[in-house]
């Protein structure tokens, strides 16, 4: 008899107010408030590096400051974030959420839910957009950090020594209170987010008074005229413009936090308005004094403001970096619960929002990335050279999955849904070939990062569903169980006794080896499966499937949510609740611990075997993962060759 019926739902979380995780009703200004911090925080940073390191590759190659340079890489910043950021991400991408949740991965959820197996290709393509959101938050923190903290050499030569080291300490302290969670510090992130905006809206106003001409590059024709014009060199300077819209993939994939309509109002009243007028600032500056080309951001400013300016520039880039760092832990998350990746320990740092999560592994392996960037590349201009490609990549695997989305999910004509997305592909196309041009220049370790991670996750996907075939062919179907449960032979022991199953057909590993060995069963035997569904998050109500075979014999399954934490206690008790009694501190959880060993005849390439049983023998145990009380965990040891 089935007590409930788990249907996934298809709705159940309100993308428009921005309800999270269970989290309360909040204003909309209030929750835009908040979505200005932690969304912005990347994009809001970039005019610290993005227009200089456009307008050195026009120096180096004209030797001066031309004034259609300056106009020509104004009008391709000014359009790069009106139609890739504001039409195709605020506009188009917040729409494709999957209750309420964004992201590479949740597009593949999304593509998931509209066929029972989605082809390889899709698969692969999601995995290699979040491979190289790996590498993008590796570098963003890196270079946000020194690009903030070198304009301590304007205001004294001196200091220019201790730059690095000052970036470094920097950086350490912001991965050290990574373990105490956003939730103390998020309320001051959107407050001080919208001060730096501004101030930085203030300083191009200002430097716009004095040389208004500058408006002009408003004019889509000055950047159409530069590219033309220019050839190989367009191609150069679109690699440097394409740093100013970095953080866009931050739109689509924070949308789970605040809903759509916050994150659209903080960038059409906020924060586009105040990125257009410190460019076009930078612009004016350039225009009358060529000189101020060395670091045109902290120039806008007069001398009294400079270090005021420049302890607010860091400060806004350590919550950017907050922001890219909160999204690995995600990312990953995600990735584990869609069996992407292997368990790894997940503590969550709040007890009203659920997406605040802390990994200590991923803090660990993310600081040391950033810090070797740091020390390896010595300055933002160097580490510009090897930011981009991760991003450009991400946004056209992202474009070419909308596509898909838009085809079977909104049931749009396919021509129709390639029509609406193709200009924004073949933009992102253009910025990523233009990208792929410092390859040699440092771009190949953000691409190094994003294959290293693809492998990881290639390797760990392979290597499970060898796992999963091989246990088909050994395991007994649940039906042999039921002829022996009454037998004589077979004796009987107090309590109840959980076995965990991936299969709830199959007689579980454990309990085979329980019969084999022991010949003994509890009173009362649980089949517990755990599922994944395609959307975030599942209701509490729809959470638990209980079916009794036998009055000896129950099969649970529990069904979570792809950005959810599996808690089996706090199910158990909801089992309670729905009529099956029974006492927790008389359960034993008896989970199989399977030791992976490399066969002579594998059916992988021996370096990948090798590397999926290191990835296993680290993994986070079953226990842990699941929050069982370790002391009702009986594990039984098995062997298995790959």
């Amino acid at each position: 008899m089935t007590m409930t019926d788990t249907a996934t739902p298809l709705s159940g979380l309100d993308t428009h107010h921005g309800t999270h995780g269970g989290q309360t009703q909040t204003s909309l200004p209030a929750l835009s408030l908040a979505a200005l911090g932690v969304v912005y925080g990347d994009i809001g940073t970039s005019p610290l590096y993005a227009f200089r390191e456009a307008m050195h590759a026009t120096g180096a190659s004209h030797g001066s400051v031309i004034r259609e340079d300056v106009l020509g890489v104004l009008s391709l910043v000014t359009w790069a974030l009106l139609l890739i950021v504001t039409v195709k991400y605020v506009l188009i991408l917040l729409r494709m959420d999957n209750e309420g949740e964004g992201g590479t991965l949740s597009l593949l959820a999304l593509i998931q839910r509209t066929s029972k197996a989605p082809s390889t290709w899709v698969v692969l393509l999601a995995l290699l957009g979040a491979a190289l959101f790996y590498g993008d938050a590796a570098i963003t923190p890196a270079v946000s950090v020194l690009s903030a903290v070198e304009g301590l050499k304007l205001v004294t030569p001196a200091l220019e020594p201790w730059i690095l080291p000052i970036a470094i300490g920097i950086i350490f302290g912001l991965f050290l209170v990574q373990h105490r969670g956003t939730d103390a510090v998020a309320r001051y992130f959107g407050p001080i987010t919208l001060v730096w905006f501004i101030v930085m809206a203030a300083g191009g106003l200002w430097r716009i008074g004095e040389a208004p001409e500058v408006l002009v590059a408003l004019s889509p024709g000055y950047a159409i005229s530069f590219m033309l014009q220019n050839g190989l060199l367009g191609m150069v300077v679109l690699g440097s413009v394409f740093l100013a819209v970095t953080g866009a993939e931050a739109l689509y994939a924070d949308m789970g936090h605040f809903g759509r309509r916050p994150i659209q109002l903080a960038w059409c009243v906020v924060a586009l308005p105040a990125l257009l007028l410190n460019y076009f600032g930078q612009g004016a500056l350039v225009l009358s004094n060529p000189q101020a080309i060395g670091n045109p951001f902290f120039l806008l400013f007069p001398d009294w403001a400079l270090i005021p300016v420049v302890f607010l520039a860091a400060i806004a880039t350590v919550i950017a970096s907050q922001a890219v760092i909160s999204g690995a832990f995600s990312l990953t998350q995600q990735a584990i619960q869609l069996r992407l990746l292997p368990r790894m320990r997940i503590r969550h740092t709040s007890d009203e929002h659920q997406g605040q999560i802390f990994m200590p592994g991923v803090n660990v392996a993310l600081m040391l990335g950033v810090m070797l960037l740091v020390v390896s590349f010595g300055s933002s201009s160097a580490l510009a050279s090897a930011y981009g490609i991760s991003v450009t990549g991400t946004m056209v695997i992202t474009a070419k999955l909308a596509i898909l989305v838009a085809y079977r999910l909104w049931r749009m004509p396919l021509w129709l849904a390639i029509l609406m997305i193709a200009p924004f592909l073949v933009m992102e196309l253009a910025f990523f070939a233009a990208n792929m041009a410092k390859v040699l220049d440092g771009g190949w370790l953000t691409l190094g990062i994003a294959a290293a991670i693809a492998t990881l996750m290639l390797s760990w996907r392979r290597g499970r569903q060898i796992l999963y075939e091989k246990d088909r062919e050994a395991e007994t179907p649940l039906e042999t169980l039921l002829r022996q449960l009454d037998s004589d032979s077979i004796a009987t022991v107090a309590g109840t006794a959980v076995y965990l199953s991936p299969n709830p057909d199959l007689m579980p590993g454990a309990l085979l080896h329980s019969l084999k060995h022991f010949r003994a069963l509890h009173e009362q035997n649980v089949i517990l499966t755990i599922t994944t569904a395609n959307v975030p998050r599942i209701p509490e109500d729809d959470r638990v499937e209980i079916e009794v075979i036998t009055p000896r014999l129950r099969r649970v399954t529990l069904t979570y949510g792809y950005a959810e934490e599996t808690d089996i206690p706090r199910a158990l008790m909801q089992c309670r609740r729905m009529g099956w009694k029974f006492d927790i501190m008389s359960t034993s959880f008896i989970l199989s611990r399977r030791t992976v060993r490399l066969s002579a005849r594998s059916q992988m390439p021996q370096w990948q075997a090798r590397l999926f049983i290191l990835l296993s023998r680290n993994a986070a145990g079953l226990s842990d993962y699941f929050r069982i009380p370790a002391g009702r965990v009986v594990e039984l040891g098995t062997q298995i060759n790959i």
